[in-house]
């Protein structure tokens, strides 16, 4: 399912002589997204030198770099880049705090050391399933960034019959108050009773977009559940409140998906040898059909518990 390259990714490279963006660099250690990063420096936190940073400033890692006075380690992120696996139950936050006292996905992931866990994308606190965690802030940002268009996949369970027309609308367009959105794929992975199941793949991570859709149509979501980002799928022996490290090959293949990996020619090597962009994607890509293919060749994805927190 997945497939993995060497690679050679360190904090800064030979061709950065003018230096890189001071909130891309802050991103890739893991102190916050690059958007977080950028709103820390409007708001004066963030210094070089001894002077307060600027937007756009660029640096090349032998600054004294500081975030609310406390100094950050630039040191290459490769060596340390580290990608969890969370399987989010319902009733949890993404935030890292809650002023209403609810729990947090943070609450149950390993401490880290010189970094921070960066999550890709949200779920909201009635929806469960697969969340990716990063330390490398890069790496995450790119990820959720809309250009690449990365599929999530997800098991409804919905109340009520869908006839064929309803289902295509979905599939086609339907006009939300923030845009229109659709279904890329949307397929009928059975149910019994007033409840059935349907696995449905977007290309972007709208909030609440997956209910907004059903809702359009006057269909109410019960239950919801992520089971696919990109080419990484939710492990099925993975319980709920859990976490695994993502294997060497999971994060290669995700640093290809978002060109973080150096795929020029070692020397000597004949240039027609060096792996293009598009063929970067027709492989990842690729990969993430086969493996949505392979899933829905499988039983459904379904909660394991019922809503009263019974095991079925």
């Amino acid at each position: 399912m997945f497939f993995g390259e060497k690679y050679h990714h360190g904090c800064f490279n030979h061709t950065m002589i003018s230096g890189e963006k001071l909130q891309k660099v802050l991103a890739r250690t893991g102190a916050g997204s690059r958007r977080a990063v950028e709103t820390w420096i409007e708001a004066g936190r963030i210094s070089v030198d001894g002077v307060r940073a600027t937007l756009g400033q660029r640096v090349t890692g032998t600054e004294n770099i500081r975030i609310d006075g406390q100094p950050i380690t630039l040191r290459a992120t490769a060596a340390r880049r580290r990608v969890l696996l969370y399987h989010k139950p319902e009733g949890e936050v993404c935030t890292r705090s809650d002023p209403q006292g609810r729990p947090t996905i943070y609450e149950h992931l390993p401490l880290t050391r010189n970094s921070r866990w960066v999550s890709v994308g949200r779920l909201d606190i009635n929806t469960s399933g697969l969340i990716i965690l990063t330390t490398d802030g890069e790496l995450a940002n790119r990820l959720m960034h809309p250009s690449h268009a990365l599929e999530r996949e997800y098991a409804m369970r919905v109340l009520g019959p869908v006839d064929e027309e309803t289902r295509k609308r979905l599939c086609t367009q339907v006009d939300l108050e923030d845009g229109p959105a659709r279904f890329e794929r949307l397929t009928d992975a059975g149910g019994e009773g007033a409840n059935h199941w349907y696995h449905g793949v977007l290309k972007e991570g709208r909030h609440r977009e997956v209910r907004r859709l059903w809702e359009s149509q006057g269909i109410q979501v019960s239950r919801l559940m992520r089971i696919r980002f990109g080419p990484v799928a939710l492990p099925r022996d993975l319980r709920r409140g859990r976490w695994e490290e993502a294997s060497p090959e999971v994060v290669n293949t995700l640093l290809k998906l978002v060109h973080m990996v150096d795929t020029s020619p070692p020397k000597n090597q004949h240039p027609a040898r060096k792996e293009s962009h598009k063929e970067v994607h027709k492989e990842v890509h690729k990969a993430a059909h086969k493996a949505a293919h392979k899933e829905s060749q499988k039983r459904p994805i379904r909660p394991m518990h019922n809503a009263d927190g019974h095991r079925r």
